[in-house]
């Protein structure tokens, strides 16, 4: 008869113990730099303390970010909002008038106040086109003294009336005098609209400015009304394309709108990321120039 082996008896932790005090002695004995430990709380606070100054330090950067994305964004959905009215007129072989509103940023209901305007901070656009395919909605008897609203009955909204944030419509100043600027910049822009009509007193009917006090002039003739809002001030674009500003004038070489960044109600003077926004008045073409 063969008899098989008997299996050893299985390992108890008393047998274990040996092996766990062996470990831990070869822990114990290793170099301080390879042993593992866990942060203490002091170290925790300093760590906390030095990501809060960091972040302090970089707040007011971000924010300088955040107000150049703004007012870059205005500039684009105003150019391509007057774009937008240009095609329509040309595409409908119609008049199209483009108003510009500014007021308080925080205003919570639509305001009634001319220009200039007081408000700052939020600019509404809408725009209305006759629906007769002429000008006949204008009071061809006014005068400067005498304004005559679009007549309701013949004209109609185009789109939506929309609303730009954190940004103030107002002059940016002539572009630099300095050599060798980038033409595509805000300092090697035409200068056009800031010397056009200088000899005559007029250069400031170049441009569209919510701060305009060349009173009778920095008011349209033929102001609309739309959701609550008068427009006094207007873009008036041709069946051919063409653009005049405030409706009675005749159409400029170039003209301009400058856009600068606001912190809520009020200017961010300190910023100069200013956008300005020049169209000629034959043409029509909008482009942008910033920093």
């Amino acid at each position: 008869m063969i008899t098989l082996p008997s299996r050893p008896p299985p390992r108890t932790h008393a047998f274990a113990l040996p092996e766990v005090r062996e470990r831990h002695c070869a822990f114990a004995l290793l170099p301080p730099r390879q042993r593992s430990r866990a942060f203490t709380l002091i170290e925790l606070l300093v760590v906390i303390g030095i990501v809060v100054v960091v972040f302090s330090l970089l707040a007011p950067a971000l924010s300088g970010f955040k107000n150049a994305a703004d007012v870059t964004t205005a500039g684009y959905v105003l150019a391509g909002y007057l774009e937008q009215a240009r095609n329509h007129a040309m595409a409908h072989n119609t008049y199209v008038w483009v108003g510009l509103y500014e007021e308080a940023a925080g205003a919570g209901a639509p305001t009634a106040a001319t220009p200039p305007y007081p408000g700052k901070g939020r600019i509404v656009l809408a725009a209305v086109a006759s629906s007769d395919g002429t000008t006949g909605c204008e009071d061809s008897t006014s005068t400067a003294g005498s304004r005559v609203p679009l007549t309701a009955t013949r004209i109609h909204p185009v789109g939506k009336i929309i609303r730009v944030e954190n940004v103030h419509m107002g002059d940016i100043g002539a572009p630099s005098a300095a050599p060798n600027q980038d033409p595509n910049s805000i300092d090697g822009r035409p200068g056009f609209p800031y010397t056009s009509g200088t000899s005559l007193g007029i250069d400031y009917q170049n441009r569209i400015s919510s701060d305009d006090t060349h009173s009778p002039f920095n008011q349209t003739l033929y102001p609309f009304l739309a959701q609550g809002y008068t427009f006094y001030k207007t873009i008036r674009f041709s069946p051919a394309g063409e653009a005049s500003i405030n409706g009675t004038y005749s159409p400029r070489r170039v003209a301009e709108i400058g856009l600068i960044p606001t912190r809520g109600s009020t200017l961010d003077v300190n910023n100069r990321n200013v956008i300005a926004i020049q169209f000629s008045g034959m043409a029509g073409n909008f482009k942008i120039f910033r920093r």
